[in-house]
């Protein structure tokens, strides 16, 4: 006989979810870039062609990460984000069959399936957790880092344990079992509530909204610089004369500091009247991180991946909680969360791409970090727009306003 949870058990169950949800979101993406070479190897894929398969992910993060607030309106976010988990499944089991079309199949699916899946999770750590949504978004961004650290770091083992590329890849699909019957079996269940007319917040009146805008271009920009990390750190590496196990340690390395990162940012967040001064420190970091390991000596390669794996952690759990910080409801939560993931990503999967082309082109380590710092810059504008104490939402007559 099923008894009733308490408000705390039902809290930590949620929070262990939200944990397992995590840490499916990014070993999807994390653990191709390790195998490139053999992936190119294999295949006789040219460089413009890897590029393309390192961009089309984070294009459909970005295509359909829009849908998860008009699926969730549909079916529900506990039914929507269940068939995401179901979805990614799907993708990385279909990418263990050894097929150049299998691959870039399976690689869409993940991409849309992470998409929809991460766009609804900020929406419902703001329902269930209204007063603390910012710092259990560093817990749950702290997931996704540790998933990504072990997508990055197990690659390789993975690949030559199980005798190819491909069975390593479809090896994660057993993690995303595990996440979809949990959630399916234990997710959190609420009345539905009554239909009322909703007025305000729709994505035209966002888009009116400067504010919205800032947070938008922020978090495609940082997204652009760690989906650049996630699907060509190891090949750069490589290039400077890492080997191929070192290469894929040194991106792990850099993704598992991203855990403490993630964890600490929302705290260092609320220190201050306003998120700037952090933002700024992260980027900063993320410069330095860059530089380190692509232009400094040899040496400083390991301080390097530290450095890098700070900021993006800081940077990408900063990028999550101004999605909750800059919104009073969770209505207005997943519709921010929907148009900052969605245009967001767009943008950020120009970053890999434009590193695709660079490879192609045989540009060296020199312009490419130029270039990478150029994004820093870029994203740092928009910090300090985005990490101002404002707020969206609506006023006594249903309109959508920045307070």
């Amino acid at each position: 006989m099923m008894t009733e949870r308490t408000p705390k058990a039902s809290l930590a169950l949620f929070i262990a979810l939200m944990v397992l949800v995590g840490l499916n979101l990014r070993p999807a993406l994390s653990s191709l870039a390790p195998v490139l070479a053999r992936i190119q190897q294999d295949t006789g894929l040219s460089p413009l062609a890897i590029g393309a398969l390192t961009t089309l992910p984070v294009l459909c993060l970005g295509i359909f990460a829009p849908l998860a607030p008009w699926l969730a309106k549909r079916v529900g976010p506990e039914n929507t984000l269940a068939g995401a988990l179901l979805l990614l499944a799907g993708g990385l089991a279909l990418r263990g069959v050894p097929a150049v079309v299998a691959l870039y199949a399976g690689t869409l699916m993940v991409g849309a399936a992470i998409g929809v899946a991460g766009t609804l999770l900020p929406a419902l750590v703001k329902r269930e957790l209204p007063a603390g949504a910012d710092l259990m978004t560093g817990v749950y961004t702290m997931a996704l880092c540790l998933g990504g650290a072990l997508g990055a770091g197990l690659s390789v083992p993975l690949a030559d344990w199980l005798g190819s590329w491909s069975a390593g890849l479809a090896s994660w699909a057993l993690l995303a079992l595990i996440a979809l019957i949990a959630w399916h079996l234990l997710m959190p269940r609420h009345a539905p509530a009554a239909a009322a007319p909703e007025t305000g917040g729709s994505i035209r009146e966002l888009l009116g909204q400067p504010l919205a805008w800032q947070v938008m271009l922020f978090m495609g920009s940082q997204s652009s610089l760690a989906y650049i990390v996630l699907g060509w750190l190891p090949t750069l590496l490589m290039a400077r004369g890492y080997s191929e196990a070192e290469a894929g340690w040194m991106m792990g390395a850099s993704v598992m500091v991203q855990l403490l990162a993630a964890l600490a940012a929302p705290w260092l967040a609320r220190l201050g009247r306003d998120q700037r001064p952090a933002l700024v420190l992260v980027l900063a970091m993320i410069a330095g991180g860059f530089w380190l390991l692509l232009q400094a000596p040899a040496a400083w390669r390991w301080p390097g991946a530290v450095l890098l794996g700070l900021g993006q952690g800081g940077g990408f759990s900063l990028a999550l909680t101004l999605i909750v910080l800059r919104t009073a409801t969770s209505r207005l939560a997943g519709k921010l969360s929907g148009l900052a993931q969605g245009g967001g990503y767009t943008l950020a999967a120009l970053g890999p791409l434009a590193i695709g082309v660079m490879l192609q082109f045989d540009v060296g380590l020199a312009a490419l970090t130029r270039v990478l710092l150029g994004i820093v810059a870029f994203s740092m504008s928009f910090a300090l727009f985005a990490g101002r104490n404002r707020r969206l939402e609506l006023d006594d007559d249903g309109q959508l306003v920045t307070r």
